[in-house]
Formats: C-alpha cells, structure tokens, sequence
C-alpha cells in the first residue's frame, strides 16, 4: 500500500530538502547549499539584491555578495550553465553536465542560422581572440544587428558567444557587475573533470537520483523540469529500471485532495530526519527554488503567486517586484520592496496578508526583524515604510 503523507508532512519535508527549515545561521557553507540544492539560479535584476545573493543568504544570513564570485572565479569550486535558466552548479557535476552541452549543441545544429554562423567562420574568429586575450565580454566585439530589431534580438558576437557557452567550448571566468566573461574550457575546467568519461546510462541514473532526492516526492515531469538535462522518455525509462530503488506514494495537498508521486525508497528515513521548521518570518525571493514551480507551491502551500516584472503596470495584481513571506512552514503574506543602496534605504512599498492569516503585533515584529537583516546584507541602515504597517487583504 502506498505511503500516504499528509499535507503538513510534505510541507515540512520539502522545506527540510530546500535548507529553509533550520534557522539561517551558524558558519557559512556556501558550497554545501549550492550542493544541496543542485544549483542556484542567476538573475540580472538587483531589486534589493539579486537573486541568487538571496537564495543563499535566505539559507545562512552570514552570506555575503562577494563570496559566490569567490566560488567561480578564484576557487573555481562552482561552474555557470543553464539549467531551466542561467545557473551556477558544484564543479564536481560537470562530468555529467556535458550530457546538457550535447543536448545544447544538437538543438543548434537544428538552426540554419547557427549552420551559417558556424561556416562562415565568425566563432573560430572569436575562441581565437579569447585565446590571445584572455577572458571577454560582449563588450570587447562590435558586430551590429541587421534587419528587423526584436526584442530579444541579439548581435552576431553575442549569439557565438552564447552558442559556444552553450554548447561547453566556451565557460563563464568571471563576472563584474553581474557582467559574464567568457574563457575557453580548458583555462576554466580542471583537467580531470573535463576528461572524465561517464557513460550517458550512468548520467541519466545521476540526474534521476539526484533529481528525486532533492525534490523528496516528485512527478514525471517534476524529475524531467529539474535539471532540464532529460527527456520525458529517458525518465520514464530509468524509472522503469530502478524498480527497487522508487516507491509510489500519495500526498495531500493543501486543499485536501491526494496526488500520486514518487518517491525514493528511503523516503521514511527522509521523513522522519525532516526537522520542524523555524518559526522565524523569512523573506523569500521571487526566483528561489522552494516558489519556482508554482503548480507544487500551490499543491503544497495553498499560495498562488507568480512574479509580474514582465506584467505591464495597468495589469498588476501585486506590484513589480513581491516577496512572499514565509513563516514556519506556510506562506503568510507578501511584500513589495526596492532598496536605494546609495542612499542606504530599504523602502516596503505594500504589504499583503494572506486571507486566513491573522496580522498580529508578534508577526509584525518578526517581519521588522527580518527587514533590518535583510538591509544588512545590502549595506543599509534604514528600512523606510511607504505603506502602512497594517498589511492589506487580498480581495
């Protein structure tokens, strides 16, 4: 019979896999969340601080904004490629990462333009400047678009640039100011992870396992999405071979109903190591792995959210750019921010309960707390209310 979990369960489990059921302090392991985690995803936006600063000082509060850059370039203990997104991954995957290169590559092989760019001799020219000059940006070419200008349209220098990234010639040294700088592999990779050779049965296994461990209890699909780097079929497939090692089970979810999962046959293991969560008030970013799947974040949690930066301004529920806001182990709330870094200010533009959440004085404090954290982390010494302090409720 299959292992039912209950929904508070399953909440409290996810939060255990995610690293935001401990109290985000102690000595930083910046390495071991990423690994934890798989990878943490990067993102251009610095609303207060981006994305991928806050997903891991959302894990250990004693992070700071200079340590991941330490990570991928100087201790080169981390390597940047794309998952769903741009992303940094523990440079220990990167054997089986090459099995996203070749997917990569054979997708650009289906374009007649990258056919064309490729023949025409514009990326040799370009490896060939890296290799004289040392790591490049974008900045350092000059060809121009031609015809139409769309958005998303990129220049030539910038498409090779990318399809070489892509593909594993090319690996990011650096950035500077969020700004990627591109070396060739072999001054980037060390020697013996590039040439390790892993067979593509023993990287489809890796990325499996690996999916399903850090997901807890998951779909077909939820195992396919997570690393992007497998098919629907090739999933289908391993889970057909590891038998043994999978249990089917049931988890409830916030509205009660009961969905069918997998799970790894250590589950119960899993379950009962799964800590209560913290009941400190978190400040959760918009890309951070614990809301990015907003189907399960509704399943589990109840919460519907989505990010609106792309939303145009009439159309906004919510506001440009709102946090969730995470107590224990439900979603109380959201909350929009903008930080003036010049200035040292952290501005709450609005603050938003959740319908069944009472707004006492107790939780309030809790998100005071939490702001002044936060405006550490950005070096600001003053959070600055444009809204009232009792948050209002969605209608």
């Amino acid at each position: 019979m299959a292992i039912r979990i209950p929904n508070r369960q399953a909440r409290r489990l996810w939060l255990n896999l995610q690293g935001l059921a401990k109290p985000p302090v102690g000595n930083s392991d910046i390495l071991g969340i990423i690994r934890q985690l798989g990878f943490v995803q990067l993102d251009s936006i610095r609303n207060v601080t981006r994305a991928h600063h806050h997903i891991l000082w959302s894990r250990n509060q004693a992070y700071r904004e200079p340590m991941l850059g330490r990570l991928l370039a100087e201790d080169r203990s981390i390597f940047e490629h794309f998952t769903h997104d741009a992303s940094v991954l523990p440079m220990e995957f990167y054997p089986v990462w090459t099995r996203r290169f070749a997917r990569m590559e054979a997708h650009f092989n289906r374009s007649e333009a990258y056919r064309t760019a490729r023949s025409n001799g514009d990326h040799d020219a370009i490896k060939q400047r890296i290799e004289a000059e040392g790591p490049l940006s974008t900045h350092a070419f000059d060809s121009k678009l031609s015809g139409k200008k769309e958005m998303w349209a990129r220049p030539p220098h910038k498409q090779a640039l990318d399809h070489m990234w892509y593909n594993g010639e090319l690996a990011t040294s650096h950035r500077a100011n969020f700004v990627k700088y591109y070396d060739l592999k072999e001054r980037v990779i060390p020697a013996p992870l590039r040439r390790a050779e892993l067979s593509d049965g023993r990287k489809i296994d890796w990325l499996c396992r690996g999916a399903l461990d850090r997901l807890g209890f998951a779909s077909l699909g939820e195992m396919r999405r997570f690393w992007d780097a497998v098919s629907t079929a090739e999933v289908k497939a391993w889970m057909a071979s590891a038998t043994d090692e999978l249990q089917e089970v049931q988890v409830e979810t916030a509205a009660g109903d009961w969905l069918t999962c997998f799970a790894p046959a250590h589950l119960d293991h899993m379950l009962g190591d799964a800590l209560a969560p913290t009941s400190r008030l978190r400040i959760i970013n918009p890309f951070d792995p614990v809301v990015r799947d907003r189907r399960r974040l509704q399943q589990l949690f109840g919460f519907d959210y989505r990010i609106e930066i792309f939303v145009p301004p009439a159309k906004r529920q919510w506001g440009y750019y709102v946090y969730p806001l995470l107590e224990g182990d439900r979603f109380v709330g959201r909350i929009e921010l903008k930080s003036d870094r010049k200035a040292g200010i952290i501005e709450v533009r609005q603050l938003w309960a959740e319908p069944a959440v009472k707004w006492t004085g107790a939780r309030g404090a809790k998100l005071d707390a939490e702001l002044h954290r936060l405006a550490r982390l950005v070096g600001a010494d003053t959070v600055s209310w444009a809204c009232s302090r009792h948050p209002s409720v969605p209608g």
